[in-house]
């Protein structure tokens, strides 16, 4: 009966730290599965471009969504008239396909300001290119800088405040490498919420929001539209 207890010990406490192993792995906290459900507070957007009857918010994450269901194969490519087939696309694509399903132009807007402020675009324009430009992070970047609400770069799981600035439809940049993706409506337990992205194959739904965090690389958190565009 002692060796029973014992071998018993053994399996529980291997089983245990796998545990802490796995949860350490998977959300970058060893406690993960030991500490409650966080419940966060979902922003109702007041803004319909489109008219739809769907807030901006859950159209763009519908949007971005879509991507996921086409299977967008990750192509990144010049071309002409500025927008790539269905078929293709990358990580900026997926964003301005998001806001489209809301009724916005993000090309269009890019395009003037881009033309309006070429010296603000510097880091990613040289001479304007409209078959590009809006196709760009570091321009996407300066857009939503300048054009939407600026948010908390950082992630805390389990903190209500803190994720209650991260809300579905809000867009997060990143740099080393340039990339940038859209805050998914799911969440997990700790309150993060799930990015939607196209980072190298196909559009796909992912908890990468504390790994970026924590490796400092998100320098932009936006909620967009925040100011009319002219």
């Amino acid at each position: 009966m002692k060796r029973f207890v014992f071998v018993a010990s053994i399996v529980l406490a291997v089983g245990f730290v796998a545990i802490l192993c796995y949860s350490h792995f998977a959300f970058q906290d060893a406690f993960f599965f030991l500490r409650g459900e966080v419940k966060i507070e979902k922003i109702v957007c007041q803004g319909d471009m489109d008219g739809d009857g769907i807030p901006d918010n859950d159209d763009i994450v519908r949007g971005a969504r879509m991507e996921i269901a086409n299977r967008t194969k990750y192509q990144s490519t010049y071309y002409e008239g500025g927008y790539p087939p269905k078929s293709e696309g990358v990580c900026t694509d997926v964003v301005w396909r998001a806001l489209k399903n809301a009724g916005y132009d993000l090309k269009a807007h890019m395009d003037a300001d881009i033309s309006r402020n070429t010296s603000d675009y510097k880091s990613g324009v040289i001479i304007p290119d409209q078959n590009i430009d809006f196709r760009r992070v570091k321009n996407q970047y300066v857009f939503f800088k300048r054009y939407a609400t600026n948010l908390t770069t950082e992630v805390k799981p389990f903190d209500r405040k803190n994720l209650y600035e991260w809300q579905p439809g809000d867009i997060v940049i990143l740099k080393n490498s340039d990339h940038v993706a859209i805050i998914s409506d799911k969440r997990r337990r700790d309150g993060v919420p799930a990015i939607i992205h196209n980072s190298s194959t196909f559009p796909m739904e992912e908890n990468l929001l504390v790994k970026w965090s924590k490796n400092g690389r998100i320098i932009g958190h936006f909620r967009f539209p925040q100011n009319d565009l002219e």
